[in-house]
């Protein structure tokens, strides 16, 4: 790309691919979609969506717009929208997702976070700083102070009765 302006690329193709029997080693950066159908260790960051094919194995964090797993992920995987895990997919990490599909047989250990756009997210952090303890006095911020991390929300009834 020697004195040539930079294209945008689309995020709706698919501009790269880490075929089976490849394997590759450090961190992908992404403005369009990734299949991976080989092995990956280390972060994926795609502005477009990702796929880990039924061959695929990655030891990665992955930031995506939509995310399928077909095969083997080993890390954290947030998408902006829909994480699919197939009927093949195994997932050995922590999900946040605006959606989540899991398809009978699909594997998922970890913890799952929903979340809306950032706009409800960032106003859910604001809450759990300034409203837990008080909310908490009267047992309507229990579900925030559980939710504080994201993770672990209790869902238990109310202590009230």
């Amino acid at each position: 790309m020697l004195g040539r302006g930079k294209k945008k690329l689309n995020p709706n193709t698919t501009d790269t691919l880490v075929g089976e029997g490849s394997v590759f080693e450090g961190r992908i950066k992404s403005e369009a979609s990734l299949r991976i159908e080989g092995q990956i260790t280390g972060d994926i960051d795609c502005l477009g969506d990702v796929t880990i094919g039924e061959s695929g194995h990655a030891r990665s964090n992955i930031t995506a717009r939509h995310v399928t797993i077909a095969g083997t992920v080993h890390g954290n995987v947030t998408t902006k929208g829909v994480l699919t895990i197939t009927s093949t997919g195994k997932l050995f990490g922590n999900a946040a997702s605006q959606s989540l599909i899991i398809e009978e047989g699909g594997i998922f250990e970890g913890l799952s976070r929903m979340q809306s756009g950032g706009e409800k997210t960032e106003r859910e952090k604001e809450a759990v700083s300034h409203g837990a303890s008080a909310g908490a006095a009267s047992g309507a911020g229990s579900t925030a102070a559980a939710g504080a991390s994201g993770y672990g929300q209790s869902f238990g009834g109310s202590a009230a009765k």
